[in-house]
C-alpha cells in the first residue's frame, strides 16, 4: 500500500479475514470517503490498491462496473445491472484463487426469470383482466404457460453469453453422475465383467444427458436442483407465493413441477411490477450462493478450504450508477434475513455523497457515524474501534423502528494526511497468517485421486485374486461355492458346488471333444430341468447333490466316469419328475480330476446345505481316497446322507452311519476273485503269486492300498506262495513299470498269478511290458484286479484297451446289467430322456452303459429320492437319513436296491457284482466276457466256483 490509510485499511481487512478463518464474523459494507472532496480520486486509487493487494493474496474478488452508462435508467435498475454479471464465476478471480471456481445457480435462476419476464414474446401474454375473475384466471394460466415455454427455451438459465458456459455443462454432468454410479452398482449385482458395469454407468449418464438437452423441454430433475429447492422454500418469496404449494419431493415430480411453475409465475409478476423487490431478490440470491460456496458442512468441505471471504469492490458508488441503491439493498436484505453471509464489500464514495449512506436521502447528522477524528489516535486504532462499535450496534440498528438506518454500512472517513503517498521504502502490504487447511490436504482432488488410484489398485488386485480363486467372479464379488484349484499335470480346475452361473464344462482343461461336449449337454439339461422345477413346483421338490469328477487333467484327459455318472443322475431326475408329485432338483458338485479335491467340494456342499433346507443328501463321491473319511465326516456333521454308486471302500459304511454304497466292497471283490484264484492254483502244491500295487505315498489314492491288502490276503488264503509285493510309481501320469516287469519275468520264481492293485489307466503299459519280456511273453499268466478295470474299453467293445497274447485278465465289476435288463425300464427311459441316444442304442452292453457307471448313479439317485419322498411327501434331511434304511426298490438297472438289511456301522450284503474275463482271440483282438455275475438283491445266492468256472 502506498499510503498510510491503505496500510491501515488493508491491515483491518486482513484482521477480518483472520477472524473468518476461525468462524463467521459479520462482514460489513466498508465505505471509504475523503473528508475533503478534493481527495475523492485518491480514495478511488486506494480502492484499486486494495483490490490489487487482495488479488495477490488469493482472495476471491469481483469488481462491479460502476462506470457511467449511456442508458438513462433509474437507480434501482442501475443497481440490478451491477449485480447481473456477478453470476459469472469468471468475474470472481482466475485459477490462482484457492480451490475451484464459484457457482451461482440461484443468481442464474433469478436472471433466467428476469430474461423470461422481459422477453418480447411475453409482453402480450400478461393478464389484463382483474385477478379472481374468470377472464383473469384464464389469462393468468395462459401467461404461466407462455412463461414456462420461454424458460424451457432458455433451459431455465440466463440467455447464453457470447462464450459457451462450460460450467453449466459440468453442472449437468455432476447432476447425472450419481445416477450413473447407481446404474453401475446395480449392474454389479449380477457379477458381470467390470467393463460391463462401467459401460452401464456411462451409458445411463449419456442417456440422461441426451434427454436433459431435448430442445424446448425443461431439464430433467429440475425440481431436485438446489436452486429450485431454495426458490420454493425461501421465506423472502412467500409474499409472492399466494398460498401456493411449496412441496418438493423426489417421488412426486408432478406436484413439485406444479409448485415450481406457480412460484415462477408469481415471482415474474412481482419482478414486472418493479420497485425494490427485483434488486433485493438479486442480492438475496447472490448471498445465498456465496453462503453455499463457503458452507463448511458440505460434501467437499469447501468452506474449510476457502479460508478467505469473497470481496466485492465498488470503485465509486453514487446515485447515478446505482451504487447507493445497491448498498441500501444489501443492508436491507441482511437486516431482514438476519443471516450471516461471507461477502465483504469495499466501496469508495464521493465525500458529498457519503451522507446518503447514513439516513437515506436525509442529510441530517448520522446516527451511527463515528465521532470526528481523534487526532492523538492512529487510524489503525480508530478502524478497530469503529468495527467493534459497529458490530456491537448491529442488534439495535437492525430494529424496525430505525427505518432510515443502514446498519451494515461501516463508514471510514479518511483525512488528507492519511491519503498522502509515502516513500516507496515505507510501502507495506499486510497479509493474515496463512496455513494450508487440513481439509485442503486431506479432502482434495489430489488426495481423492490418490485414494481412487489406491482403491482401483486394491480393487484390481482384489478382483484378480477373486478371479484366480473362484470360478465365477465379478469386479467386487464372487460365487464362493466354487473355487479354482491346481489340476494334476498343470493348470487349474473348477471344484465345489455349482449354485450360480458356473458351468464346469467351461473350465475343462482336457478331455476329448465328445466327452467335453457330453458334459456341456448334460449341464444344460440338468439346469433346464431345475428351472422348470423351481418355476412350476416351488413347494414340492427336494434337492440332491451329485458329487463326481467333472473335470479332467492334462495327464489323463478322460471324463468318462463323471459324464456317465451324471447321465444316470439326470435320467433318474427326468423319470422322477415325470411320474411323481415330489420333484428332484439336482445340483452339480465337482471333486476335480480323479476327485483330488473332494474335501473342498464336501466343505462347499456342507456350507451350502446350511442355507438350503431342501438339500436332502448327496450322490457320488465314488472314489476311495485318503480324504474319504474326512469327506464322510464333514457331510455327517452337516446331517447329509451319502449314497455312492461306485465307492467300494469296505471301512466307510462301518465307520459312518450316513454312508450307503451300491458298490461291492473291496473285501467282497477279493473274495469273489478268490473263486478264480482257486481254479488257477489247480493241483499245484503252492504256485507263486505276486501283488503289484500302485505307490500311494505321494497320492491320495486309498483304493489301490485296500485292493492290495485284501488281494494279498485272498491269495494267501487260496494257497499261493506270495513273492514280495511290488509298488510302482506314477510320474507325470505315466506308470514306471519297466524295471518291475524285468524283475518279475527274469526272476528265479516267475508268478503265475499277479494281483494288480492299480488303476485302469495303468493296465495298458503293464500289458505292453509283460508281453515282450522273456519269461512272461512265452508262458501263460493270469492277472486279477478290482472294479476299476470296469471302466476299460477293450477292443471287442469298441474301446482302446487290450491284453497281451498269453495273459488272461480277470477283473471284478460293480454292475450286473445283463440279468437285470429284462426286469427294468432303465434302457427304455434312457432312449426317451437322453437326447443323444436313438432306438436300439440303449442296451446293457452298449459302450455308454457297459461300465455300469450310469446304471449305478441312476440307482443311487432313485434310492436317495425314495427316502426323501416317503409317502409322496417331501421329507426333511434328517428323515431322509432315517428312511434310507428302509429303502427296497425292485426293477432298478442293477437289480434290487435293498438297504433294509444294512446294519448300523456294519457291512451289508446283496451287492451287484460281476467277474469278467478278458483274453486275446486268435484274430488278435481282446475280447471281454462275463465269467459269472449276480444282480443286486439280498435274495440272490452268492457266487460259487461252479458258477465262475474258467473252463
Amino acid at each position: 500500500m502506498s499510503t498510510g490509510a491503505g496500510i491501515d485499511v488493508q491491515r483491518q481487512l486482513e484482521s477480518l479475514i483472520q477472524d473468518f478463518r476461525a468462524g463467521d464474523p459479520p462482514m460489513p459494507v466498508i465505505v471509504m470517503h475523503a473528508e475533503d472532496a478534493a481527495d475523492d480520486d485518491r480514495v478511488t486509487e486506494l480502492v484499486d490498491e486494495l483490490r490489487e493487494g487482495q488479488q495477490q493474496h488469493g482472495t476471491r474478488l469481483a469488481v462491479a462496473p460502476t462506470e457511467p452508462q449511456p442508458d438513462e435508467l433509474d437507480p434501482t435498475a442501475q443497481a440490478v445491472r451491477l449485480l447481473r454479471d456477478l453470476g459469472d464465476s469468471r468475474k470472481w478471480g482466475d485459477r490462482s484463487a484457492a480451490y475451484r471456481p464459484y457457482s451461482f445457480p440461484r443468481l442464474g435462476l433469478v436472471r433466467a426469470l428476469q430474461d423470461a419476464t422481459d422477453d418480447p414474446d411475453m409482453c402480450e401474454h400478461w393478464p389484463t383482466a382483474p385477478a379472481g375473475t374468470p377472464d383473469g384466471n384464464a389469462q393468468r394460466e395462459q401467461a404461466q404457460a407462455q412463461l414456462l415455454r420461454i424458460l424451457a427455451r432458455q433451459r431455465w438459465r440466463p440467455r447464453r453469453p457470447a462464450r459457451p458456459n462450460r460450467q453449466a455443462l459440468l453442472t449437468d454432468v455432476q447432476q447425472f453422475l450419481p445416477m450413473g454410479v447407481l446404474g453401475a452398482l446395480t449392474s454389479l449385482l449380477t457379477r458381470p465383467e467390470w467393463y460391463v458395469a462401467v459401460l452401464a454407468g456411462i451409458g445411463l449418464m449419456i442417456l440422461l444427458a441426451a434427454l436433459n438437452h431435448v430442445p424446448g423441454r425443461a431439464p430433467l430433475f429440475l425440481w431436485l436442483r438446489r436452486e429450485s429447492r431454495w426458490f420454493l422454500t425461501t421465506t423472502f418469496l412467500q409474499s409472492a407465493a399466494r398460498r401456493r404449494s411449496t412441496s418438493v419431493r423426489l417421488l412426486r415430480p408432478v406436484r413439485s413441477w406444479r409448485a415450481i411453475a406457480a412460484r415462477a409465475h408469481d415471482v415474474a409478476e412481482a419482478m414486472r411490477e418493479g420497485g425494490p423487490f427485483p434488486l433485493q431478490l438479486y442480492v438475496l440470491a447472490l448471498f445465498e450462493d456465496l453462503r453455499d460456496n463457503h458452507r463448511r458442512a458440505s460434501w467437499d468441505l469447501r468452506g474449510l478450504k476457502r479460508t478467505r471471504p469473497p470481496v466485492l469492490f465498488l470503485r465509486r458508488v453514487g446515485q447515478e450508477n446505482g451504487g447507493i441503491e445497491l448498498i441500501r439493498a444489501v443492508s436491507d436484505v441482511r437486516s431482514r434475513r438476519s443471516e450471516l453471509d461471507p461477502l465483504l464489500i469495499v466501496a469508495g464514495v464521493a465525500a458529498e455523497d457519503a451522507a446518503l449512506l447514513d439516513r437515506g436521502t436525509d442529510t441530517g447528522p448520522p446516527a451511527n457515524r463515528p465521532e470526528p477524528l481523534s487526532r492523538p489516535a492512529r487510524l489503525q486504532q480508530r478502524l478497530r474501534h469503529w468495527y467493534d462499535e459497529w458490530a456491537g450496534n448491529l442488534r439495535a440498528d437492525q430494529s424496525p423502528s430505525r427505518t432510515n438506518a443502514l446498519p451494515w454500512v461501516l463508514r471510514i472517513p479518511l483525512p488528507r494526511d492519511e491519503l498522502v503517498q509515502l516513500r516507496q521504502t515505507d510501502w507495506r502490504c499486510v497479509k493474515a497468517r496463512h496455513r494450508p487447511p487440513v481439509a485442503r490436504v486431506v479432502w482434495s482432488a489430489y488426495s481423492l485421486a490418490l485414494v481412487l488410484v489406491l482403491a482401483v489398485t486394491v480393487g484390481v488386485v482384489h478382483a484378480r485374486d477373486l478371479h484366480r480363486t473362484y470360478c465365477s467372479a465379478g469386479l467386487l464379488t464372487a460365487d464362493r461355492n466354487t473355487e479354482l484349484r491346481p489340476a494334476p499335470g498343470g493348470g487349474t480346475e473348477c471344484v465345489g458346488i455349482a449354485t450360480g452361473d458356473v458351468r464346469f464344462a467351461a473350465h475343462l482343461a482336457g478331455g476329448s471333444d465328445s466327452e467335453g461336449g457330453r458334459l456341456r449337454d448334460l449341464e444344460k439339461l440338468v439346469r433346464a430341468e431345475n428351472a422348470e422345477v423351481l418355476r412350476d413346483h416351488p413347494d414340492a421338490y427336494v434337492t440332491v447333490v451329485y458329487a463326481g469328477p467333472l473335470s479332467s487333467a492334462a495327464v489323463d484327459p478322460s471324463l468318462v466316469k463323471g459324464a456317465e455318472e451324471l447321465a444316470g443322475v439326470h435320467l433318474a431326475q427326468r423319470v422322477v419328475n415325470e411320474n411323481y408329485r415330489v420333484k428332484i432338483r439336482v445340483l452339480l458338485a465337482n471333486g476335480g480330476a480323479d476327485m483330488g479335491h473332494q474335501s473342498v467340494t464336501a466343505d462347499a456342499i456342507a456350507r451350502y446345505a446350511e442355507h438350503d433346507p431342501t438339500v436332502v443328501g448327496v450322490v457320488g463321491f465314488g472314489r476311495d481316497l485318503q480324504s474319504s473319511p474326512d469327506v464322510a465326516r464333514q457331510l455327517h456333521a452337516a446331517g447329509l446322507p451319502v449314497v455312492s454308486g461306485t465307492n467300494s471302500a469296505t471301512y466307510l459304511p462301518k465307520e459312518f452311519s450316513n454312508w450307503f454304497s451300491l458298490a461291492a466292497p473291496d473285501e467282497h471283490q477279493a473274495k469273489a476273485l478268490g473263486l478264480v484264484a482257486r481254479q488257477l492254483r489247480g493241483r499245484s502244491a503252492a504256485p507263486h503269486a505276486l501283488v503289484l500295487a500302485r505307490d500311494t505315498k505321494e497320492s491320495q489314492d486309498r483304493y489301490t492300498s485296500e485292493q492290495a491288502l485284501y488281494g494279498g490276503e485272498m491269495l494267501r488264503r487260496e494257497g499261493f506262495r506270495l513273492l514280495p509285493s511290488r509298488t510302482y510309481r506314477v510320474t507325470n501320469g505315466k506308470p514306471e513299470l519297466r524295471l518291475h516287469a524285468e524283475s518279475i519275468c527274469r526272476g528265479a520264481d516267475v508268478p503265475s498269478v499277479i494281483y494288480f492293485a492299480g488303476r485302469v489307466e495303468d493296465i495298458g503299459p503293464l500289458m505292453t511290458q509283460l508281453g515282450v519280456e522273456p519269461g512272461c511273453a512265452n508262458r501263460d499268466m493270469s492277472i486279477l484286479t478290482g472294479d476299476d478295470l470296469s471302466k476299460a474299453k477293450f477292443s471287442g467293445a469298441g474301446g482302446r484297451d487290450g491284453v497281451a497274447p498269453r495273459i488272461t485278465l480277470y477283473h471284478a465289476a460293480l454292475a450286473e446289467l445283463r440279468e437285470a435288463a429284462a426286469g427294468t425300464a432303465f434302457y427304455q427311459d434312457a432312449v426317451e430322456h437322453l437326447p443323444w441316444l436313438e432306438e436300439g442304442e440303449a442296451t446293457y452292453d452298449a459302450p455308454d452303459f457297459a461300465s455300469g457307471q450310469t446304471a449305478l448313479a441312476h440307482d443311487a439317485t432313485r434310492a436317495l429320492y425314495w427316502a426323501a419322498s416317503l409317502g409322496d411327501v417331501r421329507q426333511s434331511r434328517a428323515a431322509t437319513w432315517v428312511n434310507l434304511r428302509g429303502v427296497k426298490l425292485d426293477g432298478m438297472a442293477t437289480g434290487t436296491i435293498d438297504f433294509t438289511d444294512a446294519p448300523l456301522y456294519g457291512e451289508r450284503h446283496g451287492h451287484s457284482i460281476v467277474l469278467t474275463r478278458v483274453r486275446r482271440t486268435p484274430e488278435g483282438v481282446s475280447k471281454a466276457e462275463v465269467l459269472c455275475s449276480r444282480p443286486a438283491g439280498a435274495v440272490a445266492p452268492p457266487l460259487d466256483v461252479k458258477q465262475c468256472s474258467i473252463g
